[in-house]
């Protein structure tokens, strides 16, 4: 009699770094089969319990990362640690709640436009259109809320594409029963500094700059879209990180430091930092809390529910009476749906608004990087030399 061995206990769970593909295997591939990234690109992702150390450090990567030749050995100095401990531990985290290490840009300054969806599936096709949904390779981040409308994607493109046709086919693709664009009107506020070390007020006000406004497309010279194309890979955790990429890029650290300046003076780079999994880093709950808001208020209101640092994004977003009446989203993240409903509350209470309802994420089915300028991609109408 042959008995067949269970090799599921031997198996790990592995990411790719640049494109986020995940693969089980007892041994991870020396490239990415979906996104052909070559040098080992994989990273074994499992559970990793945080220290107090740990949280300050999570806390302080997604302030900046210096942008110079060792920034490791100085946010070593800044705990009183060396470099080499700074890396030892953000190469544990990566393994489970530092999801990137790498620039944010402005995706309109680089000639993308984008867009919230929302759709209404039966609840018995909602998986199987949201795995249609995925595919597209323009779609970033794909949710199942607890609505009418229980499918939330975020959809962005070249410009030189058209989203509502897009959109429309994706629907069609899919089996959408009611599919709403709620592309961006204004906005008041983008970014999100997860306090991990759970010390601080959940209704506190944001600390820093807050990042607001819609901008339009630059002029980039083609030597800034291969920066862009550097600058947006994830980080190496070596010594010198940034010659790793010049040696194997062909663009000198100087060179990326002078670009990577120019980028944030202009708007284009709104940071170079750590983004967290939120979940992992111990924020499981997420509520979207959408208001029904007065016209001439919208200004007012828009930036008070901005400098709440538990807030990440608030956008002024179209309606569709009767099916969808609220014009203010605001993304809220907690530790828990108690955390949410404290924020929310105190919105309520400090802009004198009763008409509003939370939805929350209850299932998460993509949540990925925009890359930009990757090979087929147009490169913007108004390049330069």
């Amino acid at each position: 009699m042959t008995i067949a061995l269970d090799r599921s206990a031997d198996l790990k769970h592995w990411e790719c770094r640049e494109c986020e593909y995940q693969l089980n295997a007892e041994v991870a591939p020396l490239a990415c089969p979906l996104c052909s990234e070559g040098d080992s690109p994989f990273v074994e992702k499992h559970p990793v319990e945080l220290d107090p150390l740990d949280k300050k450090i999570a806390n302080r990567l997604q302030n900046g990362i210096p942008l110079v030749e060792e920034p490791w050995a100085v946010i070593g100095e800044e705990f009183g640690i060396s470099a080499e401990e700074i890396m030892a531990r953000i190469r544990r985290m990566k393994a489970d709640v530092v999801r990137q290490i790498s620039a944010i840009f402005d995706s309109r300054s680089l000639g993308y436009h984008s867009t919230l969806v929302a759709m209404r599936f039966a609840p018995e096709d909602i998986d199987s259109g949201a795995a249609v949904i995925n595919r597209h390779p323009g779609v970033s981040h794909n949710y199942r809320r607890n609505h009418l409308f229980n499918l939330w994607f975020t959809l962005t493109i070249h410009k030189s594409q058209d989203l509502q046709a897009e959109i429309d086919k994706l629907g069609a693709a899919a089996g959408s029963l009611h599919t709403i664009l709620l592309p961006t009107i204004h906005l008041y506020k983008i970014g999100v500094k997860l306090d991990v070390t759970g010390e601080k007020d959940v209704t506190r006000k944001e600390e820093g700059k807050i990042v607001q406004g819609i901008k339009e497309a630059q002029e980039i010279t083609l030597r800034e879209v291969e920066a862009v194309r550097v600058l947006q890979r994830d980080l190496p955790i070596e010594p010198k990180p940034f010659q790793v990429w010049a040696q194997k890029f062909g663009i000198s650290q100087e060179e990326l430091f002078a670009h990577a300046e120019s980028f944030m003076e202009r708007g284009i780079m709104r940071r170079f930092s750590a983004v967290l999994r939120h979940r992992n880093a111990g924020f499981s709950a997420n509520a979207m809390g959408v208001w029904i808001v007065p016209e001439e208020r919208l200004m007012e209101v828009g930036q008070i529910i901005a400098e709440y640092a538990a807030v990440s994004h608030c956008y002024q977003r179209p309606t569709y009476p009767p099916h969808w009446n609220y014009n203010l989203f605001s993304m809220v993240h907690g530790k828990t749906t108690e955390d949410c409903l404290e924020v929310l509350n105190s919105i309520s209470e400090q802009t004198g608004l009763a008409e509003y309802t939370m939805l929350y994420s209850t299932k998460e089915y993509k949540k990925v990087r925009v890359k930009y300028f990757t090979p087929g991609t147009p490169l913007p109408a108004s390049i330069g030399n």
